[in-house]
């Protein structure tokens, strides 16, 4: 009997390592026999960073397949491409190591150029074949919305593409009239699985987004061919910035069949010249590094009826007085404008006025205190000062005159400090000193500072 079972406990032995050694020669296969991270626990078990990078080494393959014009666009994958993370890794790895696409964290996001692919639905097939579950998201086409349509065709915005628990999202990016990339915010629809994904932890689509085409380098990381962009901090800073704010077609057409736009000769020269001095004021100060966002009439013209309002003569910008720039002046004039006047000082209501072709550029500097945000104002023959108070603001992209433009993100509570509760009801007659809801006085530059602190050309 004791023979029996000595017998009985060898072939259990045998067949036990018969199954490991089958186990483990079919994960060499599998994963560790192809070229690329391929690290085993010393449990002989996969770590969770190589199922990470098997998911998205099939779903490159399948990209590259299918030729879909891909770039990595993972904020956490691009910031750890830094060059002191490169370094630090190379002291602290000494194999072969996911240590880019493997983030820890369950999402691995990619843009997509939408111009540069057909939309071909055999991807999608061939993605399900290889295991990944897939949720699209579609959208209405912003680009094909205007006063008169108000809605366009349906595009896909954001494919999502789940295998062994990890995300991949692929946000697609569609050129716009003013030579920049945009995407859509990602928004589930009623019969939509709001568990397919954290969603909450997506990179993308909580907004609209835009971004500068970026300039892309093919490169290796983990062992995997994926284009990325050359500065990627330049795009990690645009990406954390690009919340987009989309024209309102509906409400500004209802403004217009109220107050029909002016199309006479006059107005359609001045939309013309407004266009070209406000593309040429977004080259100068990008030369200058210098962010501004439309303020005052220009932005209740964008907010109110998608366009200037044509009888306000002017173009109006704002800008942070921690941005300003000596330089600026000089700028300007070398770009063929005039400077107009100069009222107040950088410390205190700084505020420039240029012109060109007849139409004036006003450049409102803005000051933080506290909970609000104020711009000054200077009447030039009393010396008296005057203040503009908003509240608190952030910026946000938009786009005007077929340029990409920054608008403060809360735009009605903006444009209602400035205009009132009427703000979208047209005045004609206007006084900066006292129409204002936010003007209030601010005391008299001293006479002796006048020469200084007031200067008109």
């Amino acid at each position: 009997m004791r023979r029996v079972n000595r017998t009985l406990v060898l072939s259990l032995l045998i067949v036990s390592s018969s199954v490991f050694l089958l186990f483990q020669l079919h994960y060499y296969r599998k994963y560790v026999s192809k070229p690329g991270p391929h690290i085993l626990s010393r449990t002989g078990h996969l770590t969770a960073s190589d199922v990470q990078w098997q998911t998205v080494k099939k779903f490159v393959a399948l990209a590259q397949h299918f030729r879909l014009p891909l770039f990595l666009a993972d904020t956490a994958a691009l910031t750890l491409l830094s060059q002191d993370a490169l370094l630090q890794r190379d002291r602290l790895v000494r194999e072969p190591h996911c240590s880019f696409l493997c983030s820890g964290r369950p999402i691995t996001s990619f843009a997509l150029h939408a111009n540069l692919w057909k939309y071909d639905p055999g991807f999608l097939l061939a993605a399900e074949q290889k295991g990944f579950e897939f949720l699209e998201l579609r959208g209405e086409d912003p680009r094909l919305a205007s006063l008169d349509t108000l809605s366009g065709e349906d595009i896909p915005l954001h494919f999502l593409l789940r295998l062994h628990g990890y995300i991949i999202q692929v946000v697609f990016l569609y050129e716009r009239s003013g030579n920049y990339l945009w995407h859509g915010a990602l928004r589930l629809k009623a019969n939509m699985d709001r568990s397919f994904a954290p969603f909450k932890l997506l990179d993308y689509g909580r907004h609209a987004g835009s971004y500068d085409r970026p300039e892309l380098v093919l490169t290796v990381l983990d062992g995997l061919d994926v284009r990325i962009p050359r500065n990627v901090s330049r795009f990690l800073s645009e990406q954390r910035h690009a919340r987009f704010l989309e024209c309102r077609y509906r409400d500004a057409r209802n403004f217009l069949q109220l107050y029909p736009d002016d199309s006479s000769p006059d107005a359609v020269d001045f939309r013309q010249k407004v266009k070209s001095l406000l593309h040429l004021a977004a080259r100068t100060l990008a030369h200058l590094d210098i962010p501004f966002w439309l303020s005052s009439g220009t932005c209740l013209g964008w907010f109110r009826q998608c366009s200037i309002i044509s009888y306000s003569r002017d173009v109006d910008i704002g800008i942070f007085i921690v941005d300003f720039r000596p330089d600026i002046v000089a700028a300007f004039r070398d770009a063929g404008l005039s400077l107009k006047h100069k009222f107040g000082k950088v410390e205190d209501s700084l505020e420039l006025s240029f012109l060109s072709d007849n139409v004036k550029l006003d450049i409102f500097f803005f000051y933080e205190d506290g909970d609000v945000i104020w711009n000054g104002g200077t009447q030039a023959k009393s010396g008296k000062k005057f203040k503009y108070i908003f509240p608190r603001f952030s910026l946000c992209w938009a786009e005007l005159l077929e340029l990409k433009v920054r608008v403060p993100c809360e735009t009605l509570d903006y444009v209602m400090a400035n205009y009132g509760a009427s703000w979208s009801v047209p005045v004609r007659s206007w006084d900066w000193k006292s129409s204002p809801s936010n003007v209030q006085e601010n005391g008299v530059w001293p006479p002796a500072e006048w020469e200084e602190l007031i200067q008109v050309y």
